[in-house]
């Protein structure tokens, strides 16, 4: 599985607004209860999944060995909201080994490290409660999982930034970035015209529309 993006792409997706997307699609974003951690963050890699079906930290070690450069470990934590599968020492290992950022469908600890590490990690909340040396085996990597209320293919790109999270592929994010791009380089104009005065109606597409005749 390559976890390589079009170079071509790559560059449009470093220079995008990731809400302005929004515009353009409707699905792969997931639960706004997924959080970035540290703020002024932008993620862009390709997702490495683990389904994390017990508490087991020793599956977190086993997906991080599997990780590299470009990569965005996605941890489905099948429904547990309570232990926490990364904190300091999965994130350095994450960062040194090249990862992109960290996002669990859950919890994560050691907030302090976190921030000082500065990989991004995306989570519900924290928790003191962690997992456990488990090695149970009934875990399962790189395959579909669920974060955020989006099924996570192996592969799909992963986007993140103070607003929220985006999982896609390339061919949907070829099929918008263009208009996209061009909305963002639309947007100074207008914020420009806003701030000196100019009413909704005269700037905004749209606005000068009449509402409609209330029926009778």
């Amino acid at each position: 599985m390559s976890n390589t993006i079009d170079p071509v792409l790559a560059r449009q997706l470093e220079t995008v607004s990731f809400p302005t997307l929004g515009h353009f699609l409707e699905t792969g974003f997931a639960d706004y209860r997924l959080r970035a951690l540290l703020p002024n963050v932008k993620m862009i890699g390709r997702a490495r999944t683990l389904k994390l079906q017990h508490h087991d930290a020793i599956a977190v070690n086993r997906a991080l060995a599997r990780l590299t450069p470009g990569d965005v470990l996605v941890i489905d934590m099948c429904g547990d909201h309570q232990h926490a599968p990364v904190g300091a020492v999965t994130v350095t290992a994450a960062l040194h080994a090249g990862a992109a950022g960290i996002v669990v469908d859950g919890v994560v600890t050691d907030l302090v490290e976190l921030h000082a590490a500065r990989l991004p990690v995306f989570a519900r909340g924290t928790s003191v409660l962690t997992t456990k040396r488990l090695d149970c085996g009934t875990s399962l990597f790189d395959v579909p999982a669920q974060c955020g209320g989006v099924v996570v293919e192996p592969g799909a790109i992963v986007l993140g930034d103070d607003n929220g999270l985006l999982f896609t592929d390339a061919s949907t994010l070829a099929s918008v970035i263009d208009a996209a791009l061009e909305s963002d380089r639309a947007e100074p104009a207008i914020l420009e015209r806003l701030r000196q005065g100019e009413p909704a109606a005269a700037v905004l597409h749209g606005a000068s529309a009449e509402p409609a005749e209330l029926s009778r």
